[in-house]
């Protein structure tokens, strides 16, 4: 029913845009159009070059046909154009084939698909998650305040772009007008090389960078005096990792979140009242998940059975869910996963955890055993019938084993046939044969599994053998 707010008051061009991150690239070309944008090696593009080859990347693709609902696949590394050529046109020639001036519009509607990543999810089934300009648009606002980014920030790519289209930073940096810093390899002395030649001021990456520079010697070191601000998300990272990266100098912050919502959407927003904790308990804190990121409407730990909140115990287990503007619009060509995963009204993550008593979620463990690996999702049912494969192997089961390196990796327990007589090398050779090579067993042990009354594997028995290897 209309009221006297609707009357004469329809939405029109000149009071409605659709939020899209291509408002921003149009705000920085004009706005910061001779600060650098890109920095690899010698090349650098400022952001009036950048936006002039994003239009000619837009135009080349039309005059070839490409149009609204089409797929355009890239395969590029966290770098500008080099290599050989694998295709029949190297980038620079293809967008040379555009025009410089082709005008950047706006979607007519935010809703529309904007990208399609692909994720295995829990079940080792790949899903492709269809995001839209609303989305990916509030989720690039949602980091500049959630990590209190400022202008012109000088971000250093070692988390790659594919994922989550870099957890949506790419966007974040056109409107703050900051600088992409590339890596062709992600090391620690390029990391340390990079801060310290570059004045690098922000950069996220999965636990294992986090270790990689942690664990650092003299040699791969420099110095640096400026504050760098580091972004870490996938397995929750250790609080004796995150106390020894503040030690050296890099400024914590903890998030989490799923391809489904664009990358991060739950932050540990940092507490005044926890400066004066002691150390250890300030690395507790920052290992939890925490609260809903700015642009989320909400997350919660649910019971999944009658969608009721767990109590805010710390104690009681419930599943991740999440509702708003930056959860993704569905599964391309599955509605069933789709409406499976918004049942109830929200987004059910599959990941396990408890409510503290400030609101602040954790998480404790992960529905189907994913083991997140280097950042990385596993699911430890495609290991599994990857072994079933061997002609040799009777039973098999896997889960996550801890690692220093890497925060977990897959440990295979496995039951041979009568005769049978392989080495753990020969299982490993196998599975990276069959999958692929980082979600092939890094250890293999051999004998009889646990089992129910019913014949079911007990999983957590051993998790806990996989623990004490």
């Amino acid at each position: 029913m209309s009221s006297i707010f609707d009357q004469g008051l329809a939405r029109n061009p000149a009071n409605f845009a659709s939020l899209s991150p291509l408002s921003l690239l149009r705000r920085v070309e004009r706005v910061y159009p001779d600060l650098p944008a890109v920095i690899h090696g010698r090349q650098r593009y400022s952001w009036r070059e950048t936006a002039r080859r994003c239009r000619q990347l837009a135009s080349a693709l039309a005059r070839r046909g490409v149009a609204r609902g089409d797929t355009v696949a890239v395969m590029a590394p966290n770098t500008p154009p080099g290599g050989d050529c694998i295709g029949s046109i190297e980038y620079d020639a293809f967008i040379a084939e555009g025009d410089p001036h082709h005008p950047i519009e706006l979607p007519h509607d935010e809703w529309d698909a904007i990208a399609l990543n692909y994720t295995s999810g829990t079940t080792g089934n790949p899903k492709g998650v269809v995001y839209h300009h609303r989305g990916a648009y509030l989720n690039a606002m949602s980091n500049i305040i959630a990590w209190q980014m400022p202008n012109h920030p000088v971000y250093l790519w070692t988390l790659p772009m594919f994922h989550c289209n870099g957890w949506c930073f790419p966007w974040t940096l056109a409107a703050l007008g900051g600088t992409s810093v590339c890596l062709r390899s992600v090391s620690a002395e390029s990391i340390f090389s990079a801060i310290a030649d570059h004045g690098i001021t922000h950069f996220c990456g999965a636990p294992i960078v986090l270790n990689l520079l942690v664990n650092a010697n003299d040699s791969e070191r420099r110095e640096f005096k400026h504050s760098v601000h580091v972004m870490t998300a996938a397995a929750p990272p250790p609080p004796s990792v995150l106390s020894a990266m503040e030690n050296d100098g890099f400024k914590m912050t903890h998030v989490y979140g799923l391809t489904e919502t664009y990358g991060p959407a739950v932050i540990c927003a940092w507490q005044p009242a926890w400066d004066p904790l002691p150390e250890s308990e300030r690395a507790d804190i920052k290992s939890r998940q925490g609260v809903p990121y700015p642009m989320l409407e909400d997350v919660q730990i649910l019971d999944p059975k009658d969608m009721a909140p767990v109590p805010d115990d710390a104690a009681t287990i419930g599943e991740a869910m999440f509702k708003g503007n930056i959860v993704m619009k569905g599964y391309l060509k599955n509605s069933r996963a789709t409406t499976e995963a918004f049942a109830g009204g929200w987004f059910h993550s599959g990941d396990l955890g408890v409510m503290h008593p400030d609101q602040y979620i954790q998480l404790k463990d992960r529905s189907k055993d994913i083991i997140i690996s280097g950042g990385e999702n596993i699911s430890s049912i495609e290991v599994e019938d990857a072994l079933y494969r061997h002609p040799d192997v009777l039973e098999a089961a896997v889960v996550a084993k801890p690692d220093r390196h890497w925060g977990e990796t897959p440990c295979a327990f496995v039951s041979l046939k009568d005769g049978a007589d392989i080495s753990a090398e020969d299982i490993i050779t196998f599975c990276r044969d069959h999958l692929a090579h980082y979600k092939a067993p890094k250890h293999v042990v051999f004998g009889a599994l646990p089992k129910t009354s019913t014949g079911k594997i007990q999983k957590f028995k051993l998790r806990e053998q996989a623990e004490k290897l």
